[in-house]
C-alpha cells in the first residue's frame, strides 16, 4: 500500500519548450564562458559590431550576439521574461517556427545595429524578448482584426523605449528593443496570415 502511494507522488518534469529552454542554457553557457575568458568570449563570439561580411566570425557574431550578456543581472533580466513569454508561444506555433523567429530577429537587429552604430558592440537577448512580447500580443488575433492588447503593448512598451531613447543616457540599446518589437509585430501578422 505504501509503495503504491509513493509511486503516485513521483514528480514528473516536462520538457515543454525545447527551443526556449535551449536558448536559455546557451545564453548561460555564453555568460560562463565570458566570465572565464575575462570578456574575450563576448568580444569574439557573443557581440556584434562593425560591418565585416568578409570575416567568418562576423556571421557567428551576427547570430551569437543574442546569447551574450554583460553579467548575471543582465542575463536574469532577459531570461525571466523569455521563460515567461516564450513557452506558450512555442507551444502555440511550434519549435521550428520559434527557432526561425529568434534567428530572424537576431539577424535583423544585428544588421540594423551594424549600419546604425558600427563602432559599438551589441549583445543581449532583449531584442528577442521584445519580439516575443509583441508576438504574444498578436497570438490571439482572429479574423484579421488587430487586438487592442497589441496596440496597448505597442504604445506602452515601444512608446516607452522611444521616449527613453531620446531622454536616457544609459548603455541600453533602445534601438534593439524597438527593432525586436517591430520584428515581433511583423512575425505576428505573418504567422496569423499563414494560419488563415
Amino acid at each position: 500500500m505504501a509503495r503504491r502511494e509513493m509511486q503516485k507522488r513521483v514528480i514528473k518534469l516536462q520538457f515543454n519548450a525545447p527551443v526556449i529552454l535551449l536558448f536559455t542554457l546557451c545564453a548561460l553557457g555564453a555568460l560562463v564562458a565570458n566570465y572565464f575568458t575575462r570578456g574575450e568570449a563576448n568580444a569574439r563570439f557573443f557581440s556584434v559590431y562593425g560591418f565585416r561580411p568578409d570575416q567568418f566570425l562576423w556571421y557567428v557574431r551576427l547570430l551569437g550576439h543574442v546569447l551574450g550578456h554583460t553579467g548575471w543581472e543582465h542575463y536574469l533580466g532577459n531570461m525571466v521574461l523569455l521563460l515567461v513569454v516564450g513557452p506558450p508561444l512555442e507551444e502555440k506555433y511550434g519549435s521550428w517556427t520559434m527557432l526561425w523567429c529568434i534567428l530572424f530577429t537576431a539577424v535583423v537587429s544585428g544588421l540594423v545595429h551594424c549600419f546604425w552604430d558600427p563602432s559599438t558592440a551589441l549583445l543581449g537577448a532583449s531584442g528577442i524578448v521584445f519580439m516575443l512580447i509583441m508576438l504574444s500580443s498578436l497570438a490571439g488575433m482572429r479574423g484579421g482584426a488587430i487586438p487592442i492588447t497589441m496596440i496597448l503593448v505597442g504604445v506602452i512598451y515601444l512608446g516607452g523605449e522611444l521616449v527613453a531613447a531620446f531622454t536616457g543616457d544609459d548603455s541600453v540599446s533602445r534601438l534593439t528593443h524597438i527593432i525586436g518589437g517591430l520584428c515581433g509585430t511583423f512575425l505576428g501578422f505573418f504567422l496569423a496570415r499563414g494560419r488563415r
